[in-house]
């Protein structure tokens, strides 16, 4: 008699999702299905009849959904045989199933144990590595599989799945790859073969492999990887169609911030902020969507848009320390007190560390009215971000600033040298610096801040390019909602 025991299928990390461990974008819709199940004929030599009919009977009540009375009868013949294959693969799957893998392991390590020679058993039990996320432990025992049975598809595509868990795109490209050459038509193992390749950095091979699959145009997620193959490629135009097909084809938040994203990444902030705000005409609380929205009013120049938005996101999320950077950014900008801005104290002040965080605040309170109480608070602040960081020269041009609104044109002056040795360019410290030598009569030093302050100013132009890819970065670099 034949007991065909059934594979295990790693799902844990879904081929689908692959995109999302090597972009750092949202999760794409669906759910891509995984392969059939594979099951070997092996001969059950160690049961009687009796206790034959027993295991054929639980396999039929575990397919039937009676799992725990076929616990009940494979947990019986485990101990009447502990080196019985087939009895101690059942249990192991039986738990695997139920999503009990710490019960499962034993009986499927056991198993390999008993059947060094078995693909299967390492198959198995390498899926089930990977469903506790034991990543090592599941790459070395599935290798040991495809060894064993290396025309296995599920196999290797297990393996692949793996060797993408612990950052191997290349390793992974040639798992998917082996799987390939077996079911060559099977559009998910394309699209997971092409995104090990784009992680690889083999571009024209990655886009060579998704057009093979009958259903790349009418795929939103495949359209989606084709516009991440062209712009890594430099094919803006073609990332763009890309992109847009993909939003067609299915308008997730996903799909949406990533054409959002590609269009602002270029500087083309007009459609940027067109479909930001498409996205959140239909996803209002996506903080991705928001987030876009809000580095798209920054570089737009709409900086009280911009500190509006980033607070709104740290009202949400009050740990945030990019929300609270880019509002600070925003905030410092802006000529007028915003209220948004007023969330950066609080901030600064649960994050003592932060110095930056508390050189925004400070710059927040001094654009308001020059109360004693909110200038003993600036200073506090600013005495805060100093200790954190004594090398800040932002904060050093703050406190000079705070002086000079105090009156303390020596102070100032002490306070803005060391801003300027820090940082010779800064314009707006150089200006402030001649202010005080102005105000302390020293006319020949003076004179020469202005000509330093007008030297510098038309190179700071440039450097809000630059402030400009710190903030666009941010999008690609923080984590997905």
């Amino acid at each position: 008699m034949l007991f065909l025991p059934k594979m295990l299928v790693a799902q844990s990390l879904p081929p689908i999702l692959l995109a999302v461990v090597l972009l750092g974008f949202s999760p794409l819709q669906g759910q891509v299905a995984a392969p059939a199940v594979v099951r070997p004929q092996r001969e059950a030599q160690t049961l009687n009849s009796s206790e034959l009919i027993q295991l054929k009977s639980a396999l039929a009540d575990e397919d039937a959904g009676n799992t725990q009375r076929a616990e009940s009868v494979l947990r019986d013949l485990v101990k009447r045989h502990l080196g019985n294959f087939d009895v101690l693969e059942s249990l192991g799957l039986l738990y695997a199933d139920k999503g009990e893998f710490t019960a499962a392991l034993p009986f499927l390590e056991q198993a390999a144990k008993v059947a060094p020679s078995s693909g299967l058993a390492y198959a198995n039990l390498g899926a089930l590595y990977v469903k506790m996320d034991r990543k090592v432990e599941a790459v070395r025992t599935l290798q040991r599989a495809t060894a064993l049975d290396p025309k296995n598809v599920q196999t290797q595509t297990n393996l692949g799945l793996a060797l993408m868990q612990i950052n191997q795109p290349g390793q992974a490209a040639k798992a998917f790859g082996s799987a390939a050459e077996v079911n060559p038509q099977d559009s998910d193992l394309l699209y997971n073969w092409s995104v090990a390749l784009l992680g690889d950095g083999n571009l024209s091979k990655a886009a060579d492999v998704l057009s093979r699959a009958a259903n790349s145009k009418s795929s939103a997620p495949m359209q989606a990887l084709l516009g991440d193959i062209s712009e890594r490629q430099g094919q803006f135009k073609d990332a763009v169609e890309h992109y847009q097909a993909a939003v067609h084809l299915d308008p997730s938040e996903a799909n949406i911030y990533a054409l959002g994203l590609e269009f602002l990444r270029h500087w083309t902030f007009e459609p940027a902020l067109k479909i930001f705000d498409y996205g959140l005409s239909l996803y209002p609380e996506n903080a991705h969507l928001l987030s876009g929205q809000g580095i798209t009013e920054y570089a737009s120049n709409n900086y009280a848009g911009a500190a509006q938005i980033f607070a709104r996101l740290l009202s949400r999320d009050t740990d945030n320390q990019l929300y609270a950077d880019i509002l600070g950014r925003s905030c410092s900008l802006v000529s007028d007190p915003i209220d948004g801005c007023g969330s950066l104290i609080s901030f600064a002040q649960k994050h003592p560390k932060n110095a930056a965080a508390a050189t925004y605040a400070a710059a927040s309170i001094l654009q308001g009215p020059a109360e004693a109480a909110n200038l003993q608070l600036a200073q506090t602040l600013l005495n805060q971000a100093i200790a954190a960081d004594p090398n800040l020269p932002d904060a050093y041009f703050q406190l000079g600033l705070l002086e000079q609104q105090q009156g303390r044109w020596q102070d100032s002056a002490a306070t803005l040298e060391k801003c300027v040795a820090m940082k010779p360019t800064l314009s707006k410290a150089r200006y402030r610096l001649a202010l005080a030598y102005s105000r302390l009569g020293q006319k020949e030093r003076a004179k020469e801040q202005f000509a330093l302050q007008q030297k510098y100013s038309q190179q700071e132009k440039d450097e809000v390019n630059a402030k400009l890819q710190e903030v666009t970065t941010f999008l690609v670099t923080s984590p997905p909602n």
